[in-house]
């Protein structure tokens, strides 16, 4: 399991320091770089493509006449992000690279299982309708098994106890789809939609469909006070 739960802050520094001035990043930004994390795209590949993508407007600004627009969105980067990693993957030799263990990533097992039964406070304490209300009982009583499973076997598969939490996420995430009343989808939709915009030609279709359901993920957990479920959101400090 990759020790990679510094991702958003680098990403959004790294944006920060090329745009020269603050910006605090969007939820769209924000579900931008859930989409990157969940296919895998190294940090590295996106600070690359973060680079280019400044590098080519900043001589683009050399050359004109006019004061241009500054950047305002991470999803300006996209495309330059997406090619970094085709450049990478071509570049790449060998086979996979090597999963580290446990004790070399900083997923030891007691902050895990302490993580795990964490999340299932935070959930139990959820008050949702239903049927997202059965989901939360059946996710906390999976949760705590794992919890102890960790416990009793320590040293155990991080990558397929992360995949086991996305499952669940996903399950939550179907239940409160059904749950939530249609408005408030409409609504956090149409959001989305306006906020993708400027940034439609910029992102194949596949990308603004994974944006989108990001987006409406993380404004419904946040609503609700639920907790991501990824080892990706444990923290370190």
């Amino acid at each position: 399991m990759t020790n990679y739960f510094n991702y958003f802050t680098e990403i959004e520094e790294r944006f920060q320091q090329r745009r020269g001035s603050l910006l605090m990043l969007s939820t769209l930004d924000w579900a931008l770089i859930e989409t990157w994390r969940e296919a895998g795209v190294p940090l590295d590949a996106v600070l690359r493509g973060i680079d280019n993508a400044f590098d080519k407007h900043d001589a683009k600004a050399l050359r004109a006449k006019s004061k241009p627009r500054k950047i305002n969105g991470l999803a300006w980067c996209a495309q330059s992000v997406a090619e970094a990693v085709e450049e990478a993957m071509a570049a790449a030799v060998g086979g996979n690279t090597p999963v580290r263990e446990a004790q070399e990533s900083g997923f030891e097992t007691t902050p895990v299982s302490g993580y795990l039964e964490e999340n299932a406070g935070r959930l139990e304490a959820a008050q949702l309708a239903s049927p997202a209300d059965k989901i939360v009982t059946e996710t906390v009583a999976r949760l705590r098994n794992l919890a102890a499973g960790m416990r009793s076997e320590a040293g155990g598969s991080l990558e397929e106890l992360d995949r086991t939490l996305n499952v669940l996420e996903e399950k939550l995430f179907a239940a409160l789809l059904t749950s939530t009343p249609e408005e408030e989808l409409t609504a956090l939709r149409e959001q989305a939609d306006r906020e993708l915009a400027p940034y439609r030609g910029k992102m194949k279709a596949v990308q603004i469909k994974q944006v989108q359901q990001q987006f409406l993920l993380k404004r419904l957990f946040e609503a609700r006070k639920l907790p991501r479920l990824s080892l990706f959101y444990m923290s370190h400090g």
